[in-house]
């Protein structure tokens, strides 16, 4: 079986479920089947404050994922402003950084 290992951003348009590790390039298709994920994690408060790291890094982008441990829900950021919304996973619920 091969092993391939990531590490940086990851963006994926249709959804993912699983872990990735590995180094890849070129292409990539087919389905990718993974058994784990692990996102950073973040206090609800975190999430809505528009000063803390989590809304200010520069690796918040439209579908940053992390872990609200507060409410024990993954969060989507829908974009990459400080004040950018964090939606749960379903698209419900919305934190506006303030």
């Amino acid at each position: 079986m091969a092993t391939t290992h990531l590490s940086g951003p990851l963006e994926v348009a249709g959804g993912f479920v699983g872990a990735v590790t590995g180094n890849v390039t070129g292409d990539v298709a087919g389905n990718v089947d993974a058994t784990s994920l692990q996102v950073p994690v973040y206090a609800a408060t975190a999430l809505a404050d528009i000063a803390d790291a989590v809304n200010t890094a520069d690796t918040k982008v439209a579908g940053t994922v992390v872990f609200d441990s507060t409410n024990s829900k993954i969060k989507v950021a829908t974009g990459a402003d400080a004040d950018s919304t964090w939606v749960d996973a379903d698209g419900t619920n919305a934190v506006t950084p303030s």
